[in-house]
């Protein structure tokens, strides 16, 4: 039988397997790679990654704990398929918690972080115009973890981890165009607003970017899925 290897891990290469394992989900969901509802078999896992079913086991229930994957009782683990009442819940949590992310970012940010911020901008612009979607998502995403590290809260660091990953996947199931993150300039307009030191406008810049994607929902509409889990989390053959 073929054995099969996974793209090598980013910095430190002695993750364990059920690490390794929601590293490449989570960065699947991150670009829209693997859609909602997708089965997350056992065996399959275990036979992708090169592990034992108790490494695949662990990991599906770490990813359960960050609502990214839902592990139903006697049919097995699938990509989380949030309904509309979740996607409300989401957006509704992600304008609290980037509202209080705003002030720290404004007590903290210093010159290498806008350059930073300004870097990750351009990246996103180029994958935007090489029609690279899954490189402009997750740019995007890094530019608003980025302010969340900026802010300083680990804790609220973990919350907006999970609610962008939650984020990505209702826009991948309820928006027909798939919008990232971040249309057209919104991130450079944050910028503007930050190194201004222009709290309120910071504030107003976030809540409305992320009131047009709640609006852009269409919850009539459901995602295509792709073809296999092993092309989903770009894992090839030897």
């Amino acid at each position: 039988m073929k054995t099969l290897k996974t793209q090598k891990p980013v910095g430190n290469t002695d993750l364990l397997p059920e690490q390794i394992i929601v590293n490449s989900i989570t960065a699947a969901v991150s670009e829209q790679r693997v859609p909602a509802g997708t089965k997350l078999g056992e065996q399959m896992l275990s036979d992708l990654f090169g592990c034992n079913r108790a490494n695949v086991r662990r990991a599906l229930s770490t990813l359960a704990t960050m609502h990214v994957v839902d592990i139903q009782p006697n049919r097995g683990a699938f990509v989380a398929t949030p309904s509309p009442k979740e996607a409300y819940d989401v957006f509704e949590a992600r304008r609290t918690i980037e509202r209080t992310i705003a002030h720290g970012v404004i007590d903290n940010v210093c010159t290498k972080d806008i350059t930073e911020m300004r870097a990750t901008i351009t990246a996103e612009a180029e994958a935007r115009a090489a029609g690279n979607k899954p490189a402009e998502l997750r740019l995007s995403r890094i530019f608003h973890m980025h302010l969340a590290l900026i802010a300083g809260n680990q804790v609220l660091e973990r919350f907006l981890n999970e609610l962008t990953l939650r984020t990505t996947l209702i826009i991948g199931l309820y928006n027909k165009v798939g919008l990232s993150s971040c249309a057209g300039d919104d991130h450079s307009h944050i910028v503007q607003a930050i190194e201004a030191r222009d709290e309120a406008r910071l504030i107003w810049l976030l809540e409305e970017h992320l009131n047009h994607l709640e609006a852009s929902l269409d919850f009539e509409y459901s995602a295509p899925p792709f073809s296999t889990l092993a092309e989903q989390l770009l894992i090839t053959p030897n």
